[in-house]
């Protein structure tokens, strides 16, 4: 993956000093990333999933050493402590939005936390994102769409397998079962990342790595960070699992909705395959994700309850903002992706 086009006066030095050998570094230039306290009125043009996307993505290109780098930056930068260093200053950032932004709900009693999972899957009122790809999108919407979750859906399961180690027993098993369906139990082409790339060739895309990471606006890459912010601290391991759960519970219906319209659309069986394989998996996954990993989890770390259904809600929240962003902006008639000279390999 080459590196993306900086958004602002962080990534333009953050990618200038990726691109020497590892060194030290001094400070970044100052932004809301620098104090913890920054956005407590809710200033959008401070907040990480819309304002600062200068940020968010030095954030995520900081997060992605850890997974498969950038072409031209040495792989010693991953664990460079300048570069951790501004790392944990963008997750302190980071963080304190999450808090402000997702209230923290009450920690059940370790028994109830499968229940109360769901109960908080099912209060849940964002605006349904796969009923309107189901029934009304078009397809250059649907493509958005698509070059939106690629981000993710490439590199699918990754962020939730840093909890493995840091697990044991029976949630360790739990997880490790979730993530073996994922990596398509041994086989390489039923890969859950291998199936999503057939899908972005199926409607014209890149299906490269990272090929749309310059397109894609700042609170696609916040889904991604807070996976990879969970999974990379190990007193994240209760919020990582809420996480995994919650995601696993919200999956079924909306890709079968998924697949429903790009059929209508004219997708075939190769391109929605991805959507279809879900449909059966995720039925199966949040039943283990809820009871297996995460109640058994609860039992053995029962003062990790809060955690678990904080790391829920998270990604309940996150994903709420993302539908709004989309619906919004083709309600209006515009593109969801950023507005650049690029957005014409995609529509």
């Amino acid at each position: 993956m080459q590196l993306p086009a900086p958004r602002g006066p962080l990534t333009e030095r953050l990618f200038a000093e990726l691109a020497r050998p590892p060194h030290a570094f001094g400070p970044p230039p100052a932004g809301p990333y620098g104090d913890r306290h920054s956005n407590q009125h809710g200033d959008r043009h401070c907040d990480p999933c819309f304002g600062d996307e200068d940020a968010q993505l030095a954030l995520f290109v900081c997060y992605e050493l850890h997974y498969q780098g950038f072409d031209g930056v040495d792989d010693r930068w991953e664990w460079n402590p300048s570069l951790l260093a501004l790392r944990e200053r963008l997750e302190t950032w980071f963080e304190g939005w999450l808090a402000r932004r997702v209230p923290r709900p009450p920690a059940p009693p370790s028994r109830e936390v499968p229940r109360a999972l769901a109960a908080l899957v099912a209060a849940d009122d964002g605006p349904s994102l796969s009923a309107y790809l189901r029934s009304r999108a078009n397809t250059a919407q649907f493509r958005e769409f698509v070059v939106h979750r690629s981000i993710y859906q490439l590199k699918e399961a990754d962020p939730h397998t840093w909890g493995i180690p840091r697990l044991l027993g029976r949630p360790k098993a739990a997880l490790v079962e979730i993530q073996s369906d994922e990596y398509g139990g041994g086989r390489p082409e039923r890969m859950h990342a291998e199936l999503f790339r057939a899908t972005m060739r199926g409607l014209g895309l890149d299906d490269s790595y990272g090929a749309y990471l310059g397109l894609v606006p700042g609170v696609t890459l916040a889904i991604t960070n807070v996976m990879s912010l969970f999974g990379l601290h190990r007193r994240r391991r209760g919020a990582l699992l809420g996480h995994l759960a919650a995601f696993e519970m919200t999956s079924s219906l909306p890709n079968r909705r998924y697949s429903q319209g790009l059929r209508r659309l004219g997708g075939d069986a190769g391109a929605r395959r991805y959507f279809d394989e879900h449909v059966q998996a995720d039925a199966v996954h949040e039943q283990i994700a809820a009871h297996d990993m995460c109640g058994a989890f609860a039992a053995e770390h029962p003062g990790l309850t809060g955690d678990i259904l904080y790391g829920a809600a998270c990604a309940l929240t996150l994903d709420r903002l993302f539908a709004e962003h989309l619906l919004g902006r083709w309600r209006e008639g515009r593109t969801s992706l950023r507005e650049t000279d690029a957005e014409v390999t995609v529509r």
